[in-house]
C-alpha cells in the first residue's frame, strides 16, 4: 500500500457523473490532473448494489457542500464500471442527487497501484486525502462491514490544512499545540 507523503498515482478513469438518461450528461473521464489546485478524497468502497456502501456514499454527498467549503474534491470509486456505478445512482434515492463522480477502476489500475486490492479482486473501504500537490496526506482503511464518518475526513483536512500540531479530538477552531 502507498504511504503518507507518497504521490497519488497518475490515472484516467472513466467516471458516473450523475443517472441521467441523457446519456452525454452522464459520464465523464476524470484524471489526476483535474481539480487542479485543490485538496481532493478519493474513497473507495467494495461493490455497488450493496447494503453498506451506500450509507456512506450518500454521507459523504450530505457533507459535499463542507468538503468544497475547504477547497476540496470528493471522488468515490470501486472496481465497478461506470454503467453499475449510473444505473446506481438512478435507481438508488439516496444516491441520486450526488455531486460528485463515481470513478470505475473496473482493470483494477489505480486500486492495484493504491494496494487497496482485497483478495476477492474488490476495492477495500480505503479513504486517502490528498493535498493540492498530489502529496498523500491521510489514508485510512477499514473492515468492509465498517462504515465511515465523512464528519472525521473533514476533521482530518482541517487539522492539516492548519499546518500546525493537532493533538487528538482537535476541532476546527481549537489551538494548535505549541512545542515549549
Amino acid at each position: 500500500m502507498l504511504q503518507v507523503g507518497e504521490k497519488f498515482p497518475a490515472f484516467s478513469l472513466n467516471a458516473a457523473v450523475s443517472g441521467d438518461e441523457e446519456l452525454r450528461k452522464a459520464f465523464k473521464t476524470i484524471t489526476d490532473l483535474d481539480y487542479p489546485g485543490k485538496w481532493k478524497v478519493y474513497f473507495f468502497w467494495p461493490a455497488d448494489f450493496s447494503l453498506l456502501c451506500p450509507t456512506e456514499i450518500a454521507a459523504f454527498g450530505q457533507f459535499d457542500a463542507e468538503f468544497q467549503k475547504r477547497d476540496t474534491q470528493v471522488l468515490g470509486g470501486s472496481t465497478d464500471s461506470e454503467w453499475a456505478h449510473r444505473a446506481w445512482r438512478a435507481t438508488d434515492p439516496s444516491l441520486k442527487n450526488l455531486t460528485f463522480p463515481m470513478l470505475a477502476d473496473v482493470k483494477k489500475d489505480l486500486c492495484g497501484q493504491l494496494g487497496i486490492l482485497s483478495l476477492n479482486g474488490m476495492a477495500q473501504r480505503a479513504t486517502f486525502v490528498v493535498d493540492p500537490e498530489g502529496t498523500i496526506r491521510s489514508i485510512h482503511v477499514s473492515d468492509g462491514a465498517v462504515g465511515r464518518n465523512p464528519e472525521e475526513v473533514l476533521r482530518l483536512i482541517d487539522a492539516i490544512q492548519t499546518k500546525g500540531l493537532c493533538a487528538s479530538g482537535w476541532k476546527k477552531g481549537d489551538a494548535n499545540m505549541k512545542i515549549a
